[in-house]
């Protein structure tokens, strides 16, 4: 049977950057690279979470608003923050289209409080994670349920092969949704 609050300490779904962790002063990307790091770094991974390539990269396809002096602001890396989480579903365009009118805003308007849709977000992603554990548990009580009932060998392979079926099903559902709403996003360039 799989353990279900083992699986979900092991995906440590509390990382994440803090407003508090984002210093006041504009970082060199070095710096950047560092915090996040700090926050996102898995103990038993080599990967790189973010690298100057993906970095020049994001502000070659205009994720970014201009950098300055080779200094990221708070408001760029709450931005690298924001496509740090949608990456993992997401093109890059899809990313692009999605942050246009946000970069535009900030590019544009000085008073813009990022801040605040960044604490926006912060407790969204938090709703989030609680209903993923309440979401988590049930599929996996169905599954186990669906094959109490059925006379199969190798119960526990079935069950966690039938699992990762229902997460990956679940996850494209979601994605497909996203994909759909940044085909409408409003603030496209016309």
């Amino acid at each position: 049977m799989i353990k279900i609050n083992d699986l979900i300490e092991k995906l440590d779904l509390d990382k994440k950057i803090e407003l508090e962790d984002i210093p006041e002063i504009d970082l060199y990307m070095d710096q950047v690279i560092q915090l996040f790091d700090n926050k996102f770094a898995k103990t038993d991974s080599e990967e790189k979470i973010l690298t100057k390539t993906m970095i020049n990269n994001y502000a070659k396809a205009k994720l970014l608003f201009p950098i300055k002096n080779k200094k990221y602001t708070k408001k760029h890396i709450i931005l690298i923050s924001l496509i740090y989480h949608l990456k993992g579903a997401l093109s890059i365009n899809d990313i692009k289209d999605t942050l246009n009118g946000l970069n535009k805003k900030i590019h544009e308007e000085d008073d813009l409080n990022i801040d605040d849709l960044y604490n926006s977000f912060l407790e969204i992603n938090e709703k989030n994670v609680t209903n993923f554990k309440t979401d988590l548990h049930s599929r996996v009580n169905d599954v186990s349920s669906l094959l109490n009932e059925s006379d199969q060998k190798d119960l526990e392979y079935f069950e966690q092969l039938l699992c990762i079926a229902s997460f990956v099903n679940i996850s494209n559902l979601y994605k497909n949704a996203a994909e759909k709403l940044v085909a409408e996003i409003q603030f496209k360039d016309k």
